[in-house]
């Protein structure tokens, strides 16, 4: 393909991508309920404050829990890791194993 054309379609698309970006809408954190109307709720900054100390205290009272993120078990990040790495890993093996042999391989290479 002619590289004119292809930065040209990029460079529009970039540009495209860009012009509706700004319609989109971001929902920021918001304190308390939100009604239907759009408006918030009577949860003030001394409530969240007052909440946020009651977690940090039974944190503290906890040590025992951590973050609620188990590592090493198999749902957690590494486990799921290490499961994703040896499915994938499985299938590609098989597909240079098989790429080694048939019709389609290289003479003289195995």
């Amino acid at each position: 393909m002619n590289t004119k054309i292809l930065l040209a379609a990029s460079l529009v698309a970039v540009f495209t991508i860009g012009l509706y970006a700004e319609d989109a809408i971001a929902f920021a954190q918001y304190m308390g309920n939100v009604g239907s109307e759009g408006q918030t709720g009577s949860y003030t900054l001394e409530e969240a404050l007052e909440i946020q100390r009651r977690r940090i205290e039974a944190a503290e009272a906890n040590p025992a829990s951590g973050s609620g993120t188990p590592y090493l078990d198999a749902g957690g990040v590494v486990g799921a890791s290490i499961i994703a790495g040896a499915v994938f890993g499985g299938i590609a093996g098989a597909f240079f194993i098989r790429g080694r042999s048939g019709k389609y391989a290289a003479m003289g290479r195995g």
